[in-house]
């Protein structure tokens, strides 16, 4: 009869650990997914300034034939412009005068992990766009 009461509240101990370590690994994922979410949105920002800076052609030389250009400084402003309206901070790089890169960077406000010390992930997305030629559906 003793044995018995010397046991009482180990199952109780244990699920409380148990308990902690759960809660803990769930928010874990619960902030790494929204850490990814987070990631994925910035790289779909950057490729929709890219695509938005893309679109700012040098006019003169294409409507003549010829060379299909980015016009850079138009082309850093509409990227620009679009991050804005996007609500995150990021750069335009025009090179080899038909490419364009926006780099993203922003973050995640983590909902569990600001429980042990860590407020922010930062993420950051990468997209290129290229201007084409095409004539008959081949590159030029």
């Amino acid at each position: 009869m003793n044995r018995r009461r010397d046991e009482r509240g180990s199952i109780t101990v244990w699920l409380a650990l148990a308990s902690f370590a759960m809660i803990f690994l769930v928010g874990l994922a619960v902030d790494l997914g929204g850490q990814v979410h987070a990631h994925e949105r910035a790289h779909d920002v950057a490729a929709q300034a890219a695509r938005a800076g893309g679109e700012e052609v040098d006019g003169g030389p294409a409507i003549q034939g010829s060379s299909l250009t980015i016009n850079p400084a138009a082309a850093r402003a509409a990227a620009q412009r679009y991050l804005d309206q996007a609500g995150v901070s990021g750069t335009a790089a025009v090179t080899d005068g038909n490419t364009i890169t926006v780099t993203v960077h922003d973050s995640y406000k983590p909902q569990f992990l600001g429980l042990i010390g860590i407020h922010r992930l930062d993420v950051t997305g990468t997209a290129t766009a290229r201007l084409i030629r095409t004539l008959g559906g081949s590159q030029q």
